[in-house]
């Protein structure tokens, strides 16, 4: 039987006082269940009313060879008992099942960290194929940091031996006692573990017995093994300060489901979903066709064509249409992405950025379709484009997504990536009675007698008006073919492909969106950080680092990429310095740079990881301290002198 957590008693907690945030990462084989393992400690760690933020890492291929470098699959989680923006630089801990995971992580670890390994899987073939000439636990080369050498397989066989499982059975019952252990050292309850247990394996209860008895006795290990004597022990962390509500995690593709549906209910309007599977895209559709109840159809096309064509033709047919894939699909969605343009049509096209090109890294980060959501398609087809910050953002920024679409008859682009696709972090449940509604209003008044209805006519806001098909004596034609001005007709004079061109320019650039605020700092200044998407985090941190060091810099961070707001020039130019760091090779920096003529400076990282708070916090102290012109990137990209951009 499961029982409550260890409260620790006021002395235990004299004698070990409580850290304000702590890194962990589990690192194991993409069979060792190591992002179910992180994702219940997140679970059991937001119950525990911690901030945090996660970082899932997965190998690329769909299932390397088991105990291969480049088939390791890990799960970093920060949490603490202050605001949380990333998920953290340095692991304090790295819990490793089996060489490869320890050679890929562990000089990730800070200094004097916790290395908690399964000595079980270190035997000589393991090693060799995690190329280590030696075994690293029984040499000197971990000696900057603490080890607790654990024969996690053996105790976990030794756990579930009564419920009778063969061996490959049983031993995957392991990430389950890693994870009692990890509940025991960050003095976590295990209920809720248990009752989670028995409802994933209600059809098999020898399974979930199985696996409680592994986690119960991986907790009962920190109990009764003197880990004290090794200098680790039991950590709690307290609680964060929280506005009082209802908080449940989210990920982003969570988040970004939930806040279409929000969306598509404050415009009145069904909605249809037209998706096809790509990493790290494939969850939104997953999450969307959960929710039928709320009016959603959810459709898988045979490819990424097929998927915005169903979504465009249901725009058309008077619902929300909305799509979602990565780079390489979003690439093949770009015809119709034109026809919905030249249409007019509202549409939502969700773009989980992955390392590219091609199939690039698919399970990686990266912000490189900027560019391509910006600029990418056929002549002048200006698309509205906004990207949302956090995993919790989304649903905000998915709502505004829906707001431009309807309101302007237009195609919208919502940037998101693979770090904010599958991280997970606290959402306060918002109450939607403070979201302004926004029903749509379909065009149904006829035209005056003799005269014939305008399908591409104009309102003050240049948008032209919706009409359901079938509506009785509104017969109009649209389609890809160039319009002419009011009648819809096909039109290829030069003075109205002109026009036409203009007013659909016109109609973007003047849709309504908040003015630029400074997220920390002040208007003016001598530095300010721009950055726009996943790098809000570490972006916000360095600049509260710095700021707390006495140093004149400010953090703004953009939503709306295009159009971008119209206070966003003079608020650039009121400082001395723009460090723009992306993980990209300087796409953002040259929007700026166009549209504003600032000497934007970037700092870019293409790894297919986040950006770490101490790089961006080092970049704004080099910078400050007069090496702007010199700026190196983390990945070693030589940036430009101020001369070479503004000569």
């Amino acid at each position: 039987m499961a029982t409550a957590a260890h409260q620790l008693t006021p002395e235990e907690a004299s004698a070990n006082p409580a850290p304000e945030t702590i890194v962990v990462r589990f690192a194991g084989d993409s069979g060792d269940g190591m992002q179910l393992t992180g994702g219940q400690f997140t679970l059991s760690t937001a119950l525990a009313g911690n901030d945090l933020a996660t970082f899932p890492d997965f190998p690329a291929e769909i299932r390397a060879p088991q105990g291969t470098l480049f088939g390791v699959s890990a799960f970093q989680i920060n949490f603490g008992s202050t605001e949380i923006d990333t998920a953290g630089d340095q692991p304090d801990v790295l819990i490793a099942m089996n060489p490869a995971a320890l050679k890929t992580n562990v000089e990730a670890l800070k200094p004097g960290g916790l290395i908690i390994a399964d000595e079980g899987e270190f035997g000589q073939r393991n090693l060799d194929k995690a190329k280590y000439a030696a075994n690293p636990l029984e040499d000197d080369s971990l000696g900057k940091w603490q080890l607790l050498k654990l024969n996690i397989s053996q105790l976990t066989l030794d756990a579930v031996k009564p419920f009778g499982l063969g061996n490959k059975e049983a031993l995957r019952c392991k990430n389950m006692w890693t994870l009692g252990l990890a509940l025991w050292m960050f003095d976590r309850d295990r209920a809720p573990l248990v009752e989670w247990l028995r409802t994933k394996f209600a059809k098999a209860p020898e399974l979930a017995e199985a696996n409680i008895a592994a986690l119960n006795a991986g907790h009962a290990y920190g109990e009764t093994a003197e880990l004290g004597a090794m200098g680790i022990s039991q950590r709690h962390v307290a609680a964060a300060p929280s506005e009082p509500g209802l908080y449940r995690t989210v990920t982003g593709a969570e988040s970004i489901s939930l806040g279409l549906v929000a969306g598509a209910q404050l415009a009145s309007l069904p909605m249809f979903f037209g998706g096809y599977p790509i990493t790290p895209a494939s969850a939104i559709l997953h999450a969307l066709a959960r929710y039928k109840e709320y009016g959603v159809t959810t459709f898988q096309a045979e490819d990424e064509i097929a998927a915005i064509a169903s979504a465009l033709g249901a725009s058309y047919a008077g619902q929300l249409g909305v799509t979602s894939s990565s780079g390489p699909g979003i690439a093949l969605k770009g015809e119709a992405m034109g026809l919905a343009i030249m249409t007019e049509l509202p549409l939502i096209i969700v773009n989980s950025q992955r390392g590219g090109p091609s199939t690039g890294l698919p399970t990686k980060t990266e912000q490189s379709d900027l560019y391509q959501a910006v600029y990418g398609r056929n002549g002048d087809s200006p698309m509205p484009v906004i990207a949302a910050r956090s995993a919790a953002d989304c649903f905000d920024v998915a709502i505004e997504a829906v707001r431009i679409a309807t309101q302007y008859m237009t195609p919208v682009m919502l940037l998101t990536d693979g770090y904010i696709a599958n991280a997970a972090e606290p959402w306060k449940v918002p109450d939607m009675s403070t979201y302004k509604p926004f029903p749509v209003e379909f065009h149904t008044e006829l035209p005056a007698e003799g005269e014939k209805f305008q399908p591409y006519a104009r309102d003050a806001k240049l948008k032209r008006p919706w009409v359901k098909p079938g509506t009785p004596g509104l017969l109009h034609r649209i389609g890809g073919i160039e319009k002419a001005l009011g009648s819809g007709n096909i039109d290829y004079s030069p003075a109205n492909h002109q026009a036409m061109t203009d007013i659909r320019r016109d109609k973007v650039a003047n849709i309504d969106i908040p003015d630029q605020k400074v997220e920390m700092g002040q208007e003016g200044g001598k530095l300010v950080v721009v950055g726009w998407g996943s790098t809000f985090g570490p972006i916000h941190q360095a600049v509260r680092r710095a700021r707390n060091k006495g140093l004149d810099v400010s953090h703004v961070h953009i939503r709306h990429i295009w159009p971008m707001p119209k206070n966003l020039g003079p608020l650039l130019k009121s400082y001395e310095h723009v460090l723009v760091p992306e993980m990209n090779t300087g796409q953002l920096k040259t929007v700026l740079r166009d549209q504003f003529l600032v000497n934007a400076v970037p700092l870019n990282k293409v790894s297919g990881q986040p950006f770490a708070i101490a790089e961006i916090e080092a970049a704004i102290t080099r910078h400050l301290a007069g090496a702007g012109a010199e700026e190196i990137g983390p990945d070693n990209t030589q940036l430009p002198s101020p001369e070479a951009v503004n000569p």
